[in-house]
C-alpha cells in the first residue's frame, strides 16, 4: 500500500479546511477558502509544487500575473491572496517549521482601487414598494424590502434570522450569526415595525424563520434575488441586489450625521478600511458638508 506524504500541499490544505470546519466557520466561508484555494494548487501542480516550503514568494508573483493575464481583476486577485494568506499563517501556527519564512511576507496584496460603490435608490426602492399588494406575497416582500434598507444586513444574515430574533414591538434585532460568527445588535425604525407586524399576521406556519415562503420554508437567497428581480420589473426600475441596500443604508446613515465608529459596529465590520468603499461621497455630499462647516462663513 502506498501511503501518502503526510507534509504534501494538498493534504495540509485539506487539513486546513476541516480547521475551518472545526473552529465554526460557516460553511460560505469555508468554501470560500476552498474555491479560492484550489486555483492556487492548480498552478502549483503546473509548476511542479508539492510541498508548502516549495512555495516562494517569486511563485507567488508569477501566480498573481497570471492571474492578472487571465482576465481576473484586482478585487479578485486580493481575494486569492487573502486566502492563501489565511492558509500559510494557519500552517505555520500548525506545523512549527523550522527556519521557514512566509513567502508573503515579501509580496505585498494587489492594489484594489477605492472605487465608488452605488447603493440602490431610494426612488427605486419607493417605486417596488408600490407593487406590493395586500396578499401574503405582498406584505412579505413590503417587510422584506424596508427591513432589508433599515438593517443594512448581509443576505445571510438576513435569512437566517429567526422570530426570536426580533423585537417587533421596541425595534432591536439580534443577528446571531454574523460575519466570523460574531453576533451584533441591528434596529428596525417605526415603519419597517409596521411593515414587520403587518407580514406575520399573515403567517399560519410554524416555521422559526424570520421569512419564509407561502410554504413556510425558510426563505432563500436565490428565491430573495427572484423577488427583487420581480418588484423591480413590476416597477420598472433597474433590478438591485441585496447588497445593494447594504451600501444605501450605510450611505443614509452617513447622510443623516451617523458618525463612523457606530456605523461600523451596526454593519459588522472589524475596521474601518472595509467601510471606506461603502461611503463614497457625491459631490452635492461633500459641497452640503463644507456648508455646514466651512471655516470662512463660521468667521464672518
Amino acid at each position: 500500500m502506498i501511503r501518502q506524504k503526510t507534509d504534501g500541499l494538498k493534504a495540509w490544505a485539506d487539513a486546513f479546511l476541516r480547521d475551518c470546519k472545526t473552529r465554526g466557520l460557516s460553511a460560505f466561508t469555508t468554501e470560500y477558502y476552498r474555491s479560492q484555494l484550489a486555483n492556487f494548487m492548480g498552478y502549483c501542480a503546473a509548476q511542479d509544487v508539492k510541498d508548502i516550503p516549495g512555495i516562494t514568494p517569486d511563485l507567488v508573483r508569477s501566480y498573481l500575473l497570471e492571474l492578472e493575464a487571465d482576465g481576473h481583476n484586482a478585487g479578485g486577485r486580493h481575494a486569492k491572496y487573502r486566502a492563501l494568506r489565511a492558509f500559510l499563517n494557519w500552517w505555520e501556527r500548525e506545523a512549527e517549521p523550522d527556519g521557514w519564512v512566509n513567502p508573503l511576507a515579501k509580496v505585498k496584496p494587489p492594489k484594489v482601487a477605492i472605487v465608488p460603490i452605488d447603493p440602490v435608490p431610494v426612488s427605486h426602492i419607493k417605486a417596488m414598494l408600490a407593487t406590493c399588494g395586500e396578499d401574503f406575497t405582498g406584505y412579505r416582500d413590503r417587510a422584506i424590502l424596508l427591513c432589508l434598507l433599515d438593517t443594512g444586513a448581509r443576505v445571510r444574515e438576513f435569512l437566517g434570522l429567526n422570530l426570536e430574533d426580533v423585537d417587533t414591538i421596541g425595534g432591536g434585532v439580534t443577528v446571531r450569526k454574523g460575519k466570523g460568527g460574531k453576533p451584533r445588535a441591528v434596529f428596525l425604525g417605526k415603519k419597517s415595525r409596521k411593515a414587520l407586524r403587518a407580514y406575520l399576521k399573515q403567517r399560519a406556519d410554524d416555521t422559526p424563520a424570520l421569512w419564509v415562503t407561502r410554504d413556510g420554508e425558510r426563505l432563500a437567497v436565490k428565491s430573495l434575488q427572484g423577488m427583487l428581480q420581480r418588484r423591480a420589473k413590476f416597477a420598472n426600475v433597474p433590478a438591485p441586489s441585496p447588497h445593494d441596500f447594504r451600501r444605501a443604508f450605510a450611505l443614509g446613515m452617513l447622510r443623516a450625521g451617523t458618525d463612523v465608529f457606530s456605523l461600523q459596529r451596526l454593519m459588522g465590520h472589524e475596521s474601518l478600511d472595509v467601510l471606506r468603499r461603502y461611503l463614497a461621497q457625491t459631490d452635492e455630499d461633500l459641497r452640503n458638508a463644507h456648508e455646514r462647516g466651512g471655516p470662512v462663513d463660521g468667521i464672518f
